[in-house]
């Protein structure tokens, strides 16, 4: 009796530390949250009871290395620590190194980390090998025991991003950024540059509606303003050295800005973004000669018009960057817009004492949704949105699964996430945007924040269920867009050898056998013209276009408080877009 009561007095004493532990935290980090302090704790000792079965276990999980997850791997792990007795190492690598540790792990069936964060450009990947755990059957099966009563999966804005075509949940959201249109606002709004641009185009200066209105403005700034108080100035901003991350540069959905593809959100169908026709969620093929469209006339135009904008309006040494060195470009002042921004830049941007911040704090920039190519109709994606997300993998032992699915819930979990946001700006949930808090920032962030809270966010998605292996594939793009770039080839062939090798690639899988759903059933060659007639006479079907015998037609623009004015009432775009 007295060893019984010993040990009930411990668990008791051992419940107050983890008690008072979330009250800690509550009170030093998490104090704001759409929750209040009551459902904050409530929420918290969910956790903790949930985790008992776990305690003294370590766990392992790995993301890539920004911001967001910087703070999960610094603070959070920490707290959840404190809250639960669950110790996680949480591993920072680059992208490209997570997603070699998830190969492997695919491969060989060993268990290397018990979580994974990557992006959900992966969702055909994982649903096609059958290697990942559907969360939503984990969640009704083994998890339920570990699946939060306050998950609240509503609530996360990109769950469209990881549903595959079963209908079910494979991923959960923890950050998102999209690309969008940054342009300098304080030289926009410039009297004697608006009055200078109308008298030499016909319309006013302001947020481009299509690549027409962009191309007039690069040219604007580039070559008849030149210079902005003596120093030089550009209209476009881009990179262009071979390396992985040019890859990036297009499978990031510049094709479907310039109009390739077909009609759908968040994907085109039957023929996505990277030019793949899926039929009956079965891979057919992306050469135009096979339904697809990677090597039509609106991806050649797509392709075309970025190696132009790189070459006429962008610095000169810009052809020799990848995505790491360029991204801090436009801070140094020297860019007036630039038609491909990432939102994880926003922090950096938004920084006291930099060129493109003014005297008081306020970004001298705004955001603007991504203007659209000649080829570009109603009903398609406008741009791409990175959305890296928690993956159980049917390899790991269920108690670490579980263990591992506590602590991706507490970090996406309303009692951190508006902390979290603050930190990372990569926003997940519909309420944490919707906080007062980014209300009152929202003047700081250039627009961030009213983008997402509108309808307009759902129009940029990232890659989705057509890609049949994104690792195979995702690799060629670089490999054959940057002989265009180099001069090695002309566009055509560049994306004539893109669409033979993304085929080849998925003839190897569909003779291989190795998916357990949907695998590649490629569509026997034809010719272009027979697909373009298909496209004509079917009601559905967009893709491939043929040439558009005027691939630029006259420049349009928006007043950028006309587009807050949208957003504020509900609308995506304003009328008149």
């Amino acid at each position: 009796m007295l060893m019984g009561a010993t040990v009930l007095h411990g668990a008791a004493a051992l419940a107050q530390d983890y008690q008072a532990a979330a009250q800690k935290w509550i009170g030093e980090e998490f104090q704001l949250s759409v929750l209040s302090k009551e459902e904050q704790a409530a929420e918290l000792d969910w956790f903790t009871k949930a985790a008992e079965p776990y305690r003294g276990m370590e766990i392992n999980v790995v993301s890539e290395n920004i911001p967001t997850h910087t703070y999960e791997s610094q603070v959070l792990t920490r707290a959840f620590e404190e809250i639960t007795g669950i110790k996680v190492r949480h591993d920072l690598l680059q992208e490209g190194d997570v997603i070699e540790k998830l190969q492997t792990q695919l491969a060989s069936g060993q268990n290397i980390y018990d979580a994974y964060v990557n992006d959900s450009d992966l969702i055909g990947t994982h649903f096609r090998y059958g290697a990942v755990m559907p969360l939503d059957d984990f969640m009704a099966g083994e998890g339920a025991d570990v699946t939060s009563p306050t998950l609240d999966l509503d609530d996360f804005m990109g769950l469209s991003f990881t549903t595959a075509p079963d209908g079910k949940v494979y991923m959960l959201p923890d950050q998102q950024f999209a690309n969008l249109y940054w342009f300098r606002e304080d030289l926009f709004t410039d009297p004697d540059l608006m009055e200078r641009f109308k008298a030499k185009y016909g319309y006013d200066l302001g947020v481009p509606v299509n690549w027409s209105a962009y191309e007039d403005i690069a040219e604007f700034f580039t070559n008849d303003v030149k210079e902005i108080d003596g120093e030089p100035i550009y209209g476009h901003m881009d990179y262009g050295k071979k390396d992985p991350s040019l890859g990036w540069r297009y499978t990031d959905a510049w094709f479907s800005m310039a109009g390739s593809g077909d009609k759908g959100l968040p994907n085109g169908k039957p023929v996505d973004e990277w030019g793949i026709r899926v039929e009956d969620c079965h891979p057919t093929g992306s050469s135009v000669t096979r339904g697809g469209d990677i090597n039509g006339p609106a991806a050649v135009y797509a392709l075309s018009k970025s190696i132009q904008w790189l070459k006429d309006y962008a610095p000169a040494e810009a052809q020799g960057m990848t995505f790491y060195e360029y991204a801090s470009v436009p801070t140094h002042g020297n860019i007036a817009q630039q038609a491909f921004w990432y939102t994880a830049f926003t922090a950096d941007y938004a920084k006291q004492d930099i060129p493109v911040v003014d005297d008081d704090g306020n970004p001298k920039w705004r955001v603007a949704p991504s203007p659209h190519g000649a080829y570009w109709q109603e009903g398609m994606k406008l741009g791409y949105q990175d959305a890296g997300s928690w993956l159980l993998l049917k390899s790991t032992p269920t108690d670490r699964a579980k263990a591992a699915w506590l602590y991706a819930q507490f970090v996406t979990s309303k009692t951190v996430d508006t902390q979290k946001s603050h930190i990372g700006l990569t926003f997940v949930r519909d309420s944490t945007v919707r906080h007062e808090s980014f209300t009152e920032r929202a003047p700081k962030l250039g627009g961030l924040v009213e983008f997402y809270r509108s309808p307009a966010r759902v129009m940029w998605t990232p890659t989705g269920t057509n890609v049949p292996d994104y690792p195979k594939l995702s690799q060629l793009w670089w490999q054959n867009i940057s002989t265009a770039i180099s001069g090695e080839t002309t566009v055509q062939e560049a994306l004539d050898n893109l669409a033979r090798s993304q085929d080849r690639v998925m003839e190897r899988l569909e003779r291989a056998g190795v998916m357990a759903e949907c695998g590649p059933k490629l569509n026997p060659e034809t010719s272009a013209e027979d697909w373009y007639a298909k496209a004509e006479a079917h009601p559905d079907w967009l893709a491939p276009q043929r040439k558009l015998e005027n691939e630029k037609p006259m420049g349009e623009t928006v007043a950028y408080d006309a587009l807050l004015d949208a957003w504020a009432s509900g609308k995506a775009m304003p009328d008149n877009m």
